[in-house]
């Protein structure tokens, strides 16, 4: 082990081994010390917005002279909207029902004993993300008011912005009586201290991985840690024979079309062969008029080209297992819900999936049957989001089985334990 490598190990432990300390702390920490933390945050983010925004300039600027895209540095750059954004989304989490330390109801057992299980913190998470500074402050607030502790590791191009926001943070923790250990930012931009933080089992116990899909296979191979993670959202859409054809394309235009970018936008349409010349017109037109290319199969193909539709690409097997994040859609004709399904257990990725239908009994088989961490019955893909299911604001999304699943929101920052309530009984 080199010198520098020795140091970056060095440098970890001593964060791991403070953020355990700090955990215990924030685990008994009570709702009201959490949510003043928050609240003293969001009125030192709004005090120093100007001072934010000048030292993400200097991230901006390092970005621009490395010849970063135009997208990338959007993602970089921190507005007054964006900083005004965090104050608020600190305030929105204040206004959340703290989970921790609730019981549920006692069952009293043959032994007379009376058992319960208690909603608690995770302990340590560590968060590795990529450009965005504003999630040093959107996920410390979720970790916070969870009572967890948090160490983060934001993406080297806003290490100025993310090393400014901690120091917020701190303030912020310090004001309300809690340690400043329970978030800290590292601040070393040398890559080797991820594969630190991801195996380091004894101090930090689950990771969040949010960005690309290059940094999350990274970490699929190496963590020993746990990890709450999605890699690709192939978002499917079926459309039934007993579909209402105006909900269809009302529904299909906004699950591809309302946002491009986000993980949650329907990357393939599947369209039953008995109303594919009924609602493909309409709907390919729309898609088209937007700019959305259309990679299409065989079936698809001759359906609108009957009706002189032009400028379609054959659609190819890569296809139907890439999430674009982009302006382009396949699309495939199919016999019925069975092929539907089949194909999105082949080709999706467990993310989110939707069928449009008036069938019951297909609705139900589809709900039952289509193993994604969201299943949808006559709604855009685009609602599989934290803040539309009511969880106020997420981490991420989980693609998962165990823990937590689909969006996650306080809940899928907490564990659960059994409390036992005796009077003096013994096991005989």
């Amino acid at each position: 082990m080199t010198e520098a490598s020795a140091a970056i190990r060095q440098m970890m432990q001593d964060i791991g081994r403070r953020a355990r300390d700090a955990s215990r702390a924030m685990a008994r920490a009570s709702s009201e010390q959490k949510n003043q933390a928050l609240l003293h945050i969001a009125k030192i983010v709004r005090e120093k917005a100007t001072e934010i925004a000048a030292v993400n300039q200097i991230d901006v600027e390092r970005a621009k002279s490395s010849d970063s895209d135009a997208a990338f540095v959007d993602r970089l750059t921190m507005t007054p909207k964006t900083i005004e954004t965090m104050a608020l989304g600190l305030e929105q989490i204040v206004s959340l029902a703290d989970p921790i330390g609730k019981i549920t109801p006692l069952q009293r057992q043959a032994s007379g004993i009376e058992l319960g299980q208690m909603r608690v913190p995770l302990g340590v998470i560590g968060i590795i993300y990529e450009s965005r500074p504003n999630v040093t402050i959107d996920a410390a607030a979720l970790c916070l008011k969870s009572g967890n502790a948090v160490i983060l590791r934001g993406g080297s191009e806003a290490i100025d912005s993310n090393t400014l926001l901690a120091s917020i943070i701190q303030e912020g923790l310090a004001a309300a009586g809690l340690p400043k250990d329970a978030v800290q930012v590292i601040t070393t931009t040398d890559r080797a201290a991820v594969g630190e933080m991801i195996t380091m089992t004894q101090y930090i116990d689950v990771i969040v991985p949010r960005g690309g899909k290059s940094l999350i296979a990274r970490l699929m191979s190496e963590a020993r840690v746990p990890m709450i993670k999605h890699l690709d959202g192939i978002c499917h859409t079926y459309i039934d024979a007993d579909a209402d054809i105006a909900m269809a394309i009302k529904v299909c235009d906004n699950a591809k079309t309302q946002r491009y970018a986000p993980c949650n936008a329907m990357e393939t349409l599947l369209v039953n062969q008995e109303i594919a010349p009924k609602v493909l017109p309409e709907l390919c037109k729309i898609y088209q008029d937007k700019g959305v290319e259309l990679r299409v199969d065989p079936l698809t193909r001759k359906t609108l080209e009957t009706l002189g539709f032009t400028h379609l690409v054959d659609a190819t097997e890569e296809d139907w297992q890439t999430e674009y994040l982009a302006p382009i859609l396949s699309i495939k004709t199919v016999a019925g819900l069975d092929e539907a399904m089949d194909h999105i257990e082949r080709y999706g990725s467990k993310h989110t999936d939707a069928i449009i239908t008036n069938n019951k009994n297909n609705a139900d088989r589809f709900l039952r049957e289509v193993d994604s961490s969201s299943v949808m019955v006559n709604a855009s893909t685009r609602f599989a989001d934290g803040f539309e299911y009511g969880l106020g604001a997420e981490i991420g999304i989980s693609n998962d089985k165990l823990h937590a699943r689909g969006p996650v929101g306080l809940d899928g920052l907490t564990s659960l334990k059994y409390v036992v309530m005796g009077h003096g009984e013994i096991r005989t």
